[in-house]
Order: C-alpha cells, then structure tokens, then sequence
C-alpha cells in the first residue's frame, strides 16, 4: 500500500496597529482588532467554513477512510474563541470523527527557537495545553513554524516527547532519494522524519489557478493518477489550508477537485489515506535526513531568508531577542504576552524585500505598503515594550529598596 497523507496549516497573526512615535510611552494597545476580525470573517467565509464543511463530508461519504491533519496555532484559537466560536466548533467537529490528526507547533507561529531553547520549549508546552482543552487530544506529531527544522530542531523536540516531525523535503540534502519515505534524523535516537513532497504540494497550492501552466486544468482524476504512480511509502501532501478558497478561489474549482479527489484515489487499490501519527506506526525509517543548517518550507530558497535576511529584520529580531531575560524576571503576563506576539514569523515576513519569484507570496495578507513601513511600526511598538520594561524593574527595584529599610 502506497499511503497519501495531507496535512493543512492554520494560522492568522495578531496584525498590529498603526503605532505612531508619538504613541510610545502613551498607549500600550498594540494590536489592530478591527483588522483581526476582518480578515478572519473573510478568511472563515472563503476558506475555514466551506473546507471544514467540504472535509467532514468527505470523511462521512467515505465512510472514514478520508483521513487529514491540521496544525492550529494558539495565537488563531485564541482569535476563534473571541470572534468565531461557531468556526472553532467546525474543527472540533472534524476532530471528533476521529479521522483528523492534530500536530503541534509553537503557540504564537513563532521564531522561539531562534530567541532560546527555553522559550521554544515554553511555547510548545503552551501549545499542548490549548490542543488538550480545545480538542482533548495530545499532539504526538510536531511541526515548527513554517516547518523550520534542522537536526538540532528535531532533538530537542525528540526530547520532549514526539515521535515524529514535520519537514520539507530538502532536494540538496535527500539528492538522488526520495521525500516520498520516512526518514531517522542525524542526532535522534528513533524520531521519524515526514518529508514535504513540495512539487505535488505546490501542483495544488501554487500552479492550481496558474495561466499557462502546461498541466492546467488539474482535475482529481489526473492528480490522483500522479499519486498512484508515485513510488514511495508515502505522498505527503503539506499545504496552508487557506489554499482552499482563499489563495485560489472557488472560481478556480479548487472545491469541486478536492470534493472529487478522494474517490479518484481511492480507486487506486494499493493507496489510502492515513495521518502522520498513523504513518510512523506502519512504516519503518529507511535512512537517515541530516540537516545541519536552519531550514523551512518558505520560498523557494528553502531557508530562514523570508525573515531574517535584510538588516531591519535582523535589527528587529536581535531587539526582540534580547529582551528574553528581562521579561522573565519582570513575572508580567500581559507584557510576556505582548513580547510573544512580537516573535510572531509574521511581523518579520512583512519586512522582507525578497521581490522576486515569491513577490506575491510576501504581500498575501501584508496590511503595510512596504516592508520599511512594517519595520518602522514595530519598532514603535518595541519601543514602547521596552519602556513599558524598563519602568516596571525600576518600580519593582523600589519596592525593593523600601522593603529592605
């Protein structure tokens, strides 16, 4: 048997708001409600309530055998339970019928790794925690932000409890072999590694509306016929979910293929869906994926690039960084929270100025009108963090000092 695994990321940011320099020292409202809701209506309307509709469906009409799994961040919860309630209950629905496999991540789809191993560990644990009270499921299988991996990555996370993760199938580390196979990871004693097969991944996510594209128009017969002649243990299919509806549109047909394609692969006798979790129990590692660099999923260099290339990026992220230690001897949940949010990939993605084949992909859902507006707004709001930080220690200090005569 030849399985077909499909696994859907979900996430929308905490978008800031227009933080001028004069509001630094004068408001510590950060965050754009209004714009949060906007795009969540928009994004549930087009994408999380007809897929999530679609989904169940299919899973009922194949009487289980239509298997998915979801990544959903903390931060996207979080938004759910305050503005969709009714949204968040379709994904639970999913859940329920048993067929639907949730991975973990990082609570606020963030570059924790890259600030310390303990504030990654930190929001992986908050993760775990939201999954349990949301869906009342424990992660087994982890992905990293925008499957940021390498084999220190996959250690870590192997240490802490998980089985499996998440990773893009890299072409210059696998060279001749395949991503269609599990794979050990340099530095684990038995953490499975699931590869990304980003060419049929991309076939869907990116070439599906494409004009010109030598193969449009991708019907589910014609996919699933490349599936099935796959070799392989496994086709991983890894997308963002707002690929259905909102990235390509319903004019596009994107729903009429996805309602059609399980059928089409289920023709196919020596193929079946499974889950993550399910794919480290049926099959064995068949060789070892060693990753000694940073890597991700984004773009087309495969690399941290998309947030930490240019200088603003990099300028921004040491200023967050280092705040790490001082936010933890503060003991101040709303400004640890605030800090959090600030390491959110997002606000880092908006200040890229890698304009060339992945322009598009940089602007998606970009509220700024250049990376260098982006930048300059966060910095207001850093600013303002690190005020906000600066005289709290100096009351607590006092505090002390009173206490002390």
């Amino acid at each position: 048997m030849t399985s077909v695994c499909f696994y859907f990321q979900v996430h929308q940011p905490n978008r800031l708001r227009h933080y001028s320099f004069l509001d630094i020292g004068n408001s510590h409202n950060y965050f754009d409600d209004d714009a949060n809701k906007f795009y969540l209506e928009r994004v549930s309307r087009k994408c999380y309530i007809p897929a999530n509709e679609k989904i169940l469906d299919l899973i009922h009409k194949t009487d289980g055998q239509f298997k998915v799994a979801y990544s959903i961040t903390g931060v996207f919860l979080e938004l759910l339970e305050k503005e969709f309630p009714h949204v968040l209950q379709t994904f639970v629905d999913l859940v329920d019928t048993g067929c639907v496999e949730i991975l973990n991540e990082t609570y606020y789809h963030s570059l924790a790794y890259l600030v310390s191993k303990d504030e990654f560990k930190n929001q992986v644990k908050m993760q775990e925690k939201k999954i349990k009270s949301v869906f009342g499921v424990t992660p087994k299988v982890f992905r990293n932000t925008e499957s940021m991996f390498s084999n220190e990555i996959a250690a870590t996370v192997e240490q802490m409890g998980y089985k499996g993760i998440i990773c893009e199938g890299l072409d210059n580390i696998l060279t001749w072999r395949s991503p269609n196979f599990l794979y050990y990871c340099r530095g684990c004693s038995d953490m499975k590694v699931l590869l990304r097969n980003y060419r049929l991944s991309d076939d869907i996510g990116f070439r599906f509306s494409t004009p010109g594209w030598s193969e449009a128009p991708l019907t589910a017969d014609k996919y699933a016929l490349w599936l099935a002649s796959s070799p392989g243990q496994t086709v991983n299919l890894f997308l963002d979910y707002e690929t259905f509806g909102e990235h390509q549109w319903p004019e596009t047909g994107i729903f009429e293929f996805l309602s059609h394609l399980p059928s089409e692969v289920l023709k196919n006798e020596h193929m079946e869906f499974n889950t993550p979790s399910e794919l480290l129990k049926k099959y064995e590692a068949i060789g070892e994926f060693d990753v000694p660099y940073f890597a991700s999923w984004a773009d087309v260099d495969r690399d941290l690039s998309a947030w930490l290339e240019n200088d603003m990026q990099k300028e921004a992220f040491e200023r967050i960084k280092s705040l790490e230690s001082k936010i933890n001897q503060l003991g101040d949940k709303t400004i640890l929270d605030d800090w959090r949010k600030l390491q959110t990939s997002d606000n880092f993605y908006y200040m890229c100025t890698k304009w060339f084949a992945d322009g598009d992909i940089h602007k998606y859902f970009n509220h700024y009108d250049s990376p260098y507006d982006a930048f300059i707004n966060y910095m207001n709001v850093l600013s303002d963090v690190e005020q906000r930080l600066a005289q709290k220690n100096d009351a607590h200090q006092i505090g002390e000092l009173k206490t002390e005569v």
